[in-house]
């Protein structure tokens, strides 16, 4: 079992901030964009704002390559915040949550000082979470790069890889469920099952992955 974070009733940290980045939210500019980071990092006491500041540290010490954040972003919220339009690459724009995290903490905690964090490299979390992401890889290839209201992101799925690979599986995850819901993919009952048995391993609790947002099928074979 990993850490356990089923005190947020929603999806939480990184993840859970791209979902706020989405209509009917008025198209952001920076400094809109920077005002929603804030709001987002004030929910749950600080508790939002401590996650997100971790997710945050994890991929900015990770091994991911400057592109692969972007696309993850992007994919995440399905292009809404294009953040290299507005002068941001990958790690800049990380910076900037991590430092608007930092300040809702601080605001009620001056002492604080974060601690670096420790991904979740569990082999056999990992391993499930890659199975999961290469067994709907066709799919949420062809959905991210085929979308009406999006531009193409033809590396989707090798950053989703990476990053359950190279950074946290937790993060990975939970990202992946995201890019799932953003594009409204179709999976099966079947796989819902499998999601859910794989949150309460990673200690999310039952809404952070269906939160009816996923594109169920009963009468799906994937």
């Amino acid at each position: 079992m990993a850490k356990r974070h089923d005190e947020f009733g929603i999806d939480f940290g990184l993840s859970g901030l791209t979902s706020f980045f989405r209509y009917p939210t008025p198209l952001p500019g920076e400094a809109e964009a920077v005002r929603l980071v804030a709001a987002v990092a004030g929910e749950y006491d600080g508790a939002y704002a401590r996650q997100l500041l971790e997710d945050v540290q994890r991929l900015l010490e990770s091994p991911l390559p400057d592109e692969a954040i972007v696309t993850l972003w992007l994919a995440a919220t399905r292009g809404y915040f294009d953040l290299v339009a507005h002068g941001f690459d990958g790690r800049g724009w990380l910076r900037r949550i991590a430092e608007v995290s930092l300040a809702e903490i601080r605001a009620g905690d001056s002492s604080f000082v974060p601690a670096a964090p420790e991904p979740v490299t569990d082999p056999e979390l990992s391993s499930a979470v890659l199975a999961e992401i290469r067994e709907v890889a066709s799919a949420l290839a062809e959905a991210t790069v085929t979308s009406l209201y999006a531009a193409p992101l033809p590396d989707v799925v090798p950053a989703l890889e990476r990053i359950v690979a190279d950074a946290d599986a937790d993060l990975g995850f939970r990202l992946f469920l995201r890019v799932l819901k953003a594009y409204f993919v179709e999976i099966d009952e079947g796989r819902l099952y499998r999601f859910c048995a794989l949150g309460e391993r990673f200690g999310y609790h039952e809404l952070v992955v269906e939160d009816g947002n996923l594109n169920i099928w009963s009468d799906l074979t994937d």
